[in-house]
């Protein structure tokens, strides 16, 4: 299964690559593996891509089971000469040390422009439209968010982008998304998907 060219064409925006590798053992996959089949098809569709900075995470610290995965995944970064952290959405820990580091990393790295390849339009974060929505309930724990203009929205931001991000989570708040969440039952930790873009939500 492929990221797919939307998504590939999205995260060319981006500034920094935060890879998060679920390292628990509790789906029985290869963490070492999984990265290296990602980054290949990051290579594969851009050159520019491999340029960018790359973060490695193991999440899921909390449930893992034994540590065959983390140690795999935290050669392979280090062999890599990528920096590694290890956190826990559920408990919390690593979240400060890892937003702190990329904080900075993110203040370091130029300015990426927001940019629409369909339309050849730069989109400003001051752009507003009234913006319809729908959100599916397709599992218990996962939440699935649609319509054009939503997805038209996810194009418009650059999710490495401190502000455009913040940008992008003040919107869907203003469209009243986050009411229909928790309106469906939504909590924290739960995944929110739009697109090829995956989210934990939070209170």
């Amino acid at each position: 299964m492929g990221l797919g060219h939307q998504f590939l064409r999205h995260i060319e925006r981006t500034k920094v690559l935060l890879h998060l590798v679920d390292c628990s053992g509790l789906n029985g996959r290869d963490a070492a593996q999984d990265f290296n089949q990602i980054n290949n098809e990051l290579e594969k569709y851009s050159d520019k891509l491999m340029q960018k900075k790359q973060i490695v995470v193991a999440t899921k610290m909390d449930i893992m089971q034994d540590d065959t995965n983390l140690k795999a995944l935290e050669k392979l970064a280090k062999e890599k000469g990528f920096p590694f952290f290890q956190i826990s959405s559920a408990t919390g820990s690593g979240l400060e040390e890892l937003m702190q580091y990329l904080a900075g990393v993110i203040k370091e790295l130029p300015p990426e422009n927001i940019f629409d390849i369909e339309d050849n339009k730069v989109y400003t974060l001051e752009e507003e439209d009234e913006i319809g929505f729908t959100v599916e309930k397709v599992k218990d724990n996962e939440f699935y968010v649609s319509g054009p203009k939503v997805e038209k929205l996810m194009g418009r931001v650059n999710i490495a982008d401190t502000e455009s991000f913040a940008y992008l989570q003040t919107m869907l708040k203003k469209l009243g998304i986050e009411e229909e969440l928790k309106r469906q039952g939504v909590k924290e930790g739960d995944t929110i998907r739009i697109l090829d873009w995956h989210f934990e939500y939070y209170n």
